[in-house]
């Protein structure tokens, strides 16, 4: 079966002076591999016909499907369509449909219709027309030597509702395509290339159509197993079969998979236990009760939490002995330890995490550098682990990467890793 090439060019000057970030591509990338079409290049181009023209038939020379975003407003700089009609060697022609969509929306909105808006219905002659119902602009679907043209809109509202509603039955109906799964397997507390030695010999083993791709994050590595073929059910046993080796062999690192997250899986284990947690948060502001609270129905298990910055809030609300500090300092295993057992004890859980560290970019020293962190996890029966970490010496990645090693740590304390 022929593999389908596909290449997405977004046009306007606004993705290239960063004024707008490209979320369009990545979208539509996603919709494209879930149908098994292979996305090999994205471009971003700008308001210039001489740019779009070249974009567009160097893509011609590489892709079966050319998707084309942006430049399709009632403005001067929106130039893709009449550039469309160069490309095409064809001339505009009124739409009688689009017209009357136009006239419609703005009746409905009680505006007047000026002359730029009735140009919205003008269209290449050689293109069918795919309905905007977001928006005046319509989609335009060209075939052209083998080739397949799609433009839409640069709003990603309205490009999306063309493309779902319109887009989809016409590629099908156009290609034969592979069939394509993907399975992600999540990972955390371990790095990309202590990951990849753990499971290299299932890797090894991976034929031809199934590739693995590592995603690695701040405390976190996905494993990506796609598989292209013509039989799916097949396809869907093969690559479990995979996945449940590469599990076998990272089980102590594995917490879930597609789009779960640490707080979700957290969140299933004090809901299913019916167990309660408290946070004490130093230096990592809240961001540990943020990745918990954003989980839907977490007030079932999550009592609170409190920011404790200031070394007097840890005295004085979480029961952190003075001396403690002044013989250990607030980064320390000592004051890390009665900062999770007073957190637990005053919001009454049955566990309690609490961080403390030294984010930076002030505040490090030898003994203590910037990117120290101590996390703590108390525990129903009375026993405290508490670990040091070091996070680096970048402030914003530090909290970040520390709030999903906490919650791992959780993980762990929990199933007794």
């Amino acid at each position: 079966m022929k593999e389908i090439i596909a290449e997405i060019i977004t046009v306007g000057d606004e993705i290239l002076i960063g004024q707008i970030v490209d979320t369009n591509s990545a979208w539509l990338g996603s919709q494209l591999s879930e149908m098994g079409i292979r996305v090999k290049q994205i471009s971003s181009v700008s308001d210039n016909a001489a740019h779009i023209l070249n974009s567009l038939k160097e893509a011609a020379t590489r892709a079966d499907l050319i998707l084309i975003t942006g430049g399709l407003g009632p403005t001067k700089d929106d130039i893709t369509k009449n550039t469309l009609a160069q490309y095409f060697h064809t001339e505009m022609v009124l739409h009688p449909a689009t017209l009357r969509r136009v006239e419609e929306i703005f009746s409905t909105r009680n505006l007047p219709m000026l002359d730029v808006n009735h140009m919205q219905a003008y269209v290449p002659a050689n293109c069918t027309v795919v309905e905007n119902s977001k928006g005046t602009a319509p989609g335009m679907w060209f075939d052209e030597e083998g080739k397949v043209y799609m433009s839409m809109p640069g709003v990603p509202s309205e490009m999306k509702s063309i493309f779902t509603e319109g887009v989809i039955a016409k590629l099908h109906q156009r290609f034969i395509m592979p069939s394509i799964r993907h399975r992600t397997l999540l990972t955390a507390g371990i790095g990309e290339s202590f990951l990849a030695e753990k499971i290299k010999d299932v890797e090894n083993k991976l034929p031809e159509h199934i590739k693995l791709a590592y995603l690695p994050g701040l405390g976190q590595v996905r494993l990506r197993l796609t598989g292209y073929g013509e039989d799916a059910n097949a396809l869907d046993l093969e690559i479990a079969n995979f996945a449940e080796q590469i599990k076998s062999k990272a089980s102590s690192y594995f917490y879930g998979e597609g789009d779960d997250t640490l707080g979700k899986y957290i969140g299933r284990l004090f809901a299913q236990q019916q167990w309660t947690l408290s946070i004490a948060e130093s230096f990592t502001g809240g961001y540990i009760s943020h990745l918990i609270t954003e989980v839907p129905g977490s007030s079932s298990y999550f009592v609170g939490a409190l920011v404790a910055y200031d070394n007097e809030v840890k005295i004085k609300e979480l029961g952190v002995h003075r001396q403690t500090i002044i013989d250990h300092g607030s980064v320390s295993e000592q004051t890390i330890i009665e900062m999770a057992e007073g957190c637990r004890k005053a919001l009454n859980t049955h566990y309690a995490i609490a961080t403390s560290g030294v984010a930076g970019p002030e505040g490090g020293t030898e003994a203590k550098p910037i990117g120290t962190c101590w996390i703590a996890i108390a525990c129903p029966d009375g026993k405290t682990i508490a670990k040091k970490y070091h996070m680096g010496n970048d402030r914003h990645n530090t909290i970040l990467r520390s709030g999903i090693v906490a919650l791992d740590m959780l993980r762990k304390v929990i199933e007794g890793l």
